[in-house]
């Protein structure tokens, strides 16, 4: 079973998650999986589509939000903020490791006003260091007057 890594009372992040996980995922209040995880990343990789009929299955919200090696783009932290807004629920974000997903959180986050120092030590705590995306979180949230 994959170790959920809470972010705040409604966000938690994983490494690779399967089908399987998905229903773990329900039990702890998850009512939206975000995945972060290009298809075909690795050969060994769970495909997407099976980890989003999952989700479907139990009655939960899917959406992707691929991040590649290349980096984050200004789309990508909209679309992660709405699907996250949108949620009545708590959010469950994977991708390899877990690091892309804690990073587009944290812009997210940034870009919706909260506080940069809270961000990165709320990732800290879940074993994620943020540093190398902190003056992209603050410009954000200079945007919003944060």
């Amino acid at each position: 079973m994959t170790g959920f890594k809470i972010l705040s009372e409604t966000m938690m992040v994983s490494p690779q998650i399967t089908a399987q996980d998905v229903a773990t995922a329900q039990q702890q209040g998850v009512t939206l999986v975000i995945n972060n995880r290009p298809d075909g990343e690795a050969p060994d990789q769970p495909a997407g589509e099976g980890i989003a009929q999952a989700a479907r299955d139990l009655g939960m919200d899917y959406c992707a939000i691929p991040v590649t090696q290349a980096g984050f783009s200004v789309p990508q932290v909209e679309q992660m903020a709405q699907a996250m807004a949108e949620t009545a629920g708590k959010t469950l974000a994977f991708c390899r490791s877990g690091t892309r997903s804690t990073f587009l959180w944290a812009l997210a986050e940034a870009k919706a006003g909260r506080s940069p120092q809270e961000i990165t030590a709320a990732a800290q705590q879940a074993g994620y260091d943020v540093g190398s995306v902190r003056a992209t979180m603050d410009m954000l949230a200079s945007q919003t007057g944060s």
